[in-house]
C-alpha cells in the first residue's frame, strides 16, 4: 500500500491516548504555521518538531516514508514550477527562454518541504486516530455552525469516510490495473492521448467498485438503525486529560519559535 493518509496503525503511545480534538488542533496549528516559515533554519526546527512526534507516535518512520511515494511526482512537479517560473533575482542559469535563479531554488526547497511536512504531519493524525474519534472531534469542531443549520455531524461523517476509503480505493485500482495488464492492457506507452484513453479501462471498474462499496455501506449503515445526529449517544466520552494540555503547550512553544525565528530572519535581513 502506497497510501498512509487514512490508515489508522495500532499502537500504545502518548500520542495514540491523547484526545482527538487535541490532535485535530495541533494538527491543523502545525499545517498553517509550516506555511509562515520564511527561513530555513525555521524548517529545521520544524523538521525536529515532526520526528520527535514522530517517534513519539511510535510509528514505524519506514511507513511515514512509504506514503510520500504516491505524492512524490507532485512534490517534484511544483519543485519544478518555482524554478523556472520565479522571476528576478540572482541568475545561475540562463538558457535561451530558460533562467534559473537563487530565488527560484530557494521558493523550490521551501515549497518541497512544505509540502512534505504537510502530508507527514496530516499522516501522522490519521494513522493515531481512529476513523471513529476522527469522526467525533471533526463534528465537536463544526460544532458551533449548528446554529445556523450546518448538518456538522453529516459533514464529519462524510468527511471521514471519504479519508477512511482513499486506501482501499487505491488498493482496488491497483488490483484492477494488475489485471487488465495480464489481459494484455498497456498504461506505460504510447502519448499523452493514447495513456489517457488507456485509463479508460481503468477507471471505468473502478468507478463501479466505488458506487458498489457506497451501496453496501450505505445498507450497513442502515441494517444498524443509523439516523444521524439524532438520538445519537456514544459509548466513549472525550475527555480533556492531562497530556493533551501539555501537548499543546509543546505546540504554542512551536509556534512562538516560529515568530521569533521569523523575526530574527528579519530584523539579520535589514541589517
Amino acid at each position: 500500500m502506497k497510501i498512509t493518509i487514512g490508515q489508522y496503525y495500532p499502537a500504545d503511545s502518548f500520542i495514540h491516548r491523547m484526545d482527538p480534538r487535541m490532535k485535530l488542533l495541533c494538527t491543523m496549528l502545525f499545517i498553517v504555521f509550516i506555511f509562515f516559515i520564511n527561513n530555513f533554519l525555521g524548517y529545521a526546527v520544524a523538521a525536529l518538531f515532526l520526528t520527535v512526534i514522530i517517534r513519539t507516535s511510535k510509528v514505524p518512520l519506514k511507513l511515514m516514508l512509504k506514503g510520500m511515494k504516491a505524492i512524490f511526482f507532485i512534490i517534484i512537479f511544483t519543485a519544478v514550477l518555482n524554478i523556472f517560473f520565479t522571476s528576478g533575482g540572482t541568475v545561475l542559469v540562463e538558457v535561451g527562454f530558460i533562467t534559473i535563479t537563487l530565488e527560484g531554488l530557494l521558493n523550490a526547497g521551501r515549497m518541497a518541504l512544505r509540502l512534505v511536512m504537510l502530508i507527514i504531519g496530516s499522516s501522522v493524525l490519521t494513522l493515531t486516530t481512529t476513523p471513529i474519534q476522527l469522526t467525533d472531534a471533526i463534528e465537536y469542531s463544526l460544532k458551533p455552525l449548528k446554529k445556523i443549520g450546518v448538518p456538522a455531524h453529516e459533514i464529519a461523517m462524510m468527511m471521514t469516510i471519504a479519508l477512511r476509503f482513499i486506501p482501499t480505493l487505491m488498493e482496488e485500482m491497483d488490483k484492477i490495473r494488475k489485471a487488465q495488464t495480464a489481459r494484455g492492457a498497456d498504461f506505460d506507452t504510447g502519448g499523452l492521448i493514447k495513456k489517457a484513453k488507456s485509463l479508460i479501462p481503468l477507471l471505468v471498474p473502478l468507478f463501479i467498485s466505488a458506487f458498489r462499496r457506497a451501496e453496501e455501506l450505505a445498507l450497513a449503515m442502515e441494517a444498524r438503525c443509523y439516523r444521524g445526529d439524532v438520538g445519537r449517544t456514544r459509548m466513549k466520552q472525550m475527555k480533556m486529560a492531562k497530556r493533551d494540555y501539555a501537548a499543546f503547550a509543546l505546540m504554542a512553544t512551536f509556534v512562538a519559535s516560529i515568530f521569533v525565528l521569523n523575526h530574527v530572519a528579519y530584523i539579520l535581513a535589514v541589517w
